[in-house]
């Protein structure tokens, strides 16, 4: 999902695994609020906290799949699950980090990538737009790999040093030409595209998905021989992932691009993120 619940005075905190009923699920899985009750062997936080919750909402547990997420004004987390925040920091823009935030900054943290090395993001969506930024503020040689000259500014905006134009330009031959890409990050759900820009890799280089599609790439063995490249999935969401994206992006400005919806409106919200019709987050607030 890439809508953000975003509540206030709605955390529950509890200690432990905690089996539910399968009920209807109530969605959202980035979700900012503050501790309105704690279960009775939770330490370490306080009613009127604010905390934060992404996509693990505990042990086993995916926030608004397997249970309750951030479109309500109440919801239920495991301890383990929170990451502490500044009670200053607009929630709507704290939010995105707690999932589109975290999978981009730890897929490219724990990724070969090296400062000064040519890293490629595909796409600039929801999580393109925030690797972008983590990207150039890492130091690496950034490059946005997208579709249409509209968004060649955007991508300069976002921290990009070079932007390709797939529809215009072969981004395979370009970043050859650069010397091939240490990291290509994927965060469009595009086989075809994946599959078309994996030869911009230069030798050991990597390319890294954190995002899912029905459609697998179409790739043979010998492309993965030919100058030793590989291909990795990359989740992310541990609290003490959640901590790290927060303190770097404190650190550097980065901040999520949103648009606020009031939760009364979560259902016009839902249907313009999965009309693909946000820029770039959708976030729920209270008011």
């Amino acid at each position: 999902m890439e809508a953000s619940g975003v509540c206030h005075g709605e955390v529950m905190a509890i200690e432990g695994h905690h089996p539910r009923a399968q009920y209807s699920r109530i969605p959202g899985h980035e979700v900012v609020g503050v501790i309105d009750a704690l279960g009775t062997a939770v330490e370490g936080l306080e009613l009127g906290q604010r905390v934060g919750v992404g996509w693990i909402a505990g042990p086993g547990e995916i926030t608004g799949l397997t249970v309750d997420g951030g479109y309500a004004e109440y919801m239920v987390a495991s301890v383990d699950a929170l990451v502490r925040l500044d009670s200053e920091s607009d929630a709507s823009l704290l939010a995105p980090l707690l999932c589109a935030g975290v999978t981009s900054f730890s897929a490219l943290k724990h990724s070969i990538a090296r400062p000064g090395d040519l890293v490629a993001v595909l796409g600039i969506g929801g999580l393109g737009h925030l690797a972008l930024q983590f990207a150039r503020h890492a130091g690496f040689h950034t490059v946005a790999v997208s579709r249409g000259s509209e968004k060649a500014g955007l991508a300069e905006a976002l921290g990009a040093h070079g932007y390709l134009d797939a529809s215009q330009e072969d981004p395979v031959k370009v970043l050859q030409e650069w010397g091939g890409a240490r990291v290509i990050l994927a965060t469009a759900p595009s086989a075809k595209f994946i599959s078309q820009v994996f030869e911009g890799l230069g030798n050991n280089g990597q390319l890294v998905t954190v995002i899912g599609g029905n459609e697998p790439p179409t790739l043979n063995p010998s492309q993965f021989l030919n100058g030793r490249r590989s291909i990795r999935g990359w989740t992310g969401g541990e609290a003490g992932d959640l901590q790290e994206t927060i303190a770097f992006s404190r650190l550097t400005g980065i901040s999520a691009m949103v648009e606020r919806c009031p939760l009364s409106n979560a259902r016009e919200a839902f249907d313009r993120m999965m009309a693909a019709d946000v820029r770039f987050r959708s976030v729920l607030t209270m008011t």
